[in-house]
């Protein structure tokens, strides 16, 4: 069709190019492309079951809405459009003339039809996250079982500070991601409700079914005032949100990946795929995958940081600043999502080197915390007089060049002696014990403990809680399967009435 269908009224005049670009949303629409058409058929379901427009011409727009989906977002924004809602209109204009085909906007505004069709695009992609974040769980899950008496140095300030295990280690992991699903899933309640029919701030004349469509498309509720409706863009923010934090802790996972492959720590040695070299040095396995997360995660934040800003002044209603919005939603999701696949497939694979973590957990004195509680239950000091011995044996074993396997009752004694005035009377063989990696590990049992015992058993809780979690996201998929199929049975139900 000839012109601009919105600007043959009160704006007249061809926009320069310029303009066109500036304005122009069609590049980040390719998100909701799929949604924008979903949302349609659901409003003109409701427009013809409510009398507002004929059901001849009801039924024709939902058929050539179909069309218009096997074209393409390509085909359907291959000429110059301020956004998709535009370019699926008038597409379907040209199709069926504006007698018919300009029927389907009524009752509605972009206002509203936008901010649905975010809702609608963005719970999906949050299904997609948390099915990509379970998988992620799973494996480190499998990789802890397989590890559950590696016993590996646990850190404080980077420096050596008491043993763990690796299982543990991954544990704690596995720990913050469960706490980043339960968290996009407690945000999917607030995305998944629908603004639809607050036209374009107050509503409508028209006799509509804002339940009707929620229904249709899937939505558990109404976004229902308005005003709120149409200019409420917090659950972009909460998503946001979430996916920064989840960012956060993939970086953590990341960064301890890249320290782990360096020859300095010698834990761990990332999978090929998973790694580069350098174009000069032929020796280099680099970890770039894991240093790409570390820096993704920077730009996680940077579009929150954005959002945050451009919505802090605006007031109500709709302001077109909304507009620069949604992208930085898009670029976060994509962005998490492939640092989740990359995190996921380099854990799965990655080699751990247990020998060298077991040599070095045997190096910093990280036992010492459980000699002096030896020293508390042995001989009843208080635990800060026995930190007190313990700290100067070990000052004392470390300038004399003493491992801690080098360590016995006479130099604890004289220490003893000269810090506190009383040898401690141990058995060479106990010290030897409390300073003994293995042994620190096991009597650790309390709940959330390091203990081989203890791990196992938590991970059998892990467990049980994924399947939970599975069940959980399965509800979902299965919710979102159903409603397309509840808008075909909707107009198939329309035909029947046509037919009849």
């Amino acid at each position: 069709m000839e012109g601009d269908i919105l600007r043959r009224g009160r704006i007249r005049g061809v926009k320069p190019p310029e303009v066109d670009r500036y304005t122009s949303s069609i590049e980040a629409d390719k998100w909701i492309f799929e949604a924008d058409l979903m949302v349609d058929k659901a409003h003109v379901v409701m427009l013809v079951e409510q009398g507002i427009i004929p059901l001849e011409d009801g039924l024709a727009i939902i058929e050539k809405l179909d069309e218009i989906g096997r074209m393409g977002y390509e085909e359907v924004t291959r000429s110059s459009f301020e956004d998709i809602h535009v370019a699926i209109e008038t597409r379907l204009i040209e199709a069926l003339g504006e007698d018919v085909g300009g029927r389907m906007h009524t009752a509605r505004s972009r206002n509203d039809e936008v901010a649905t069709c975010i809702r609608f695009a963005l719970r999906r992609q949050l299904i997609g996250l948390l099915g990509e974040l379970l998988e992620l769980m799973k494996v480190l899950h499998s990789r802890s079982l397989e590890h559950l008496d590696a016993i590996m140095p646990g850190y404080t300030h980077t420096q050596h500070a008491q043993p763990v295990t690796l299982a543990h280690h991954l544990n704690a992991h596995l720990d913050s991601f469960e706490r980043d699903f339960e968290r996009i899933l407690d945000a999917y309640r607030r995305v998944n409700l629908s603004p639809l029919g607050a036209g374009a701030l107050a509503t409508t004349g028209f006799p509509i079914n804002r339940f009707r469509t929620a229904e249709l498309l899937g939505f558990d509720g109404l976004v229902e005032n308005s005003m709120d409706a149409v200019s409420a863009r917090d659950f972009i923010l909460e998503t946001l949100s979430c996916l920064a934090i989840l960012a956060t802790h993939l970086s953590r996972i990341a960064e301890e990946l890249v320290l782990w492959s360096s020859l300095e720590f010698g834990y761990a040695e990332l999978p090929d795929e998973y790694s580069s070299t350098s174009s000069i040095m032929p020796q280099k396995k680099n970890p770039d995958t894991m240093e790409l997360t570390r820096a993704k995660a920077c730009r996680v934040y940077g579009n929150l940081a954005a959002a945050l800003s451009m919505l802090k002044a605006l007031p109500l209603t709709y302001n077109r600043d909304l507009q620069e919005v949604t992208p930085r939603l898009w670029d976060s999701v994509e962005t998490v999502r492939s640092m989740l696949r990359i995190v996921s497939g380099a854990l799965k694979n990655v080699e751990f080197k247990t020998e060298a973590m077991r040599i070095r957990v045997s190096e910093g004195f990280s036992t010492a915390t459980e000699l002096a509680d030896l020293l508390v239950r042995r001989r009843g000091l208080a635990f800060r007089t026995a930190h007190m011995i313990v700290g100067a044996l070990v000052s004392e074993a470390l300038s004399r060049g003493l491992k801690p396997e080098q360590v016995d009752g006479k130099l604890l004694d004289e220490v003893s002696v000269r810090v506190y005035g009383k040898p401690m009377n141990l058995a060479d063989e106990e010290v030897r014990e409390a300073l003994t990696p293995s042994k620190c590990v096991e009597v650790r049992k309390v709940v959330g403990g390091p203990s081989p015992e203890t791990v196992r058993e938590a991970l059998e809780h892990r467990r049980k809680l994924i399947e939970r979690l599975e069940k959980k996201l399965k509800s979902l998929e299965e919710k979102e399967y159903a409603v397309e199929r509840r808008l075909a049975e909707a107009v198939e139900k329309l035909r029947k009435q046509l037919r009849a």
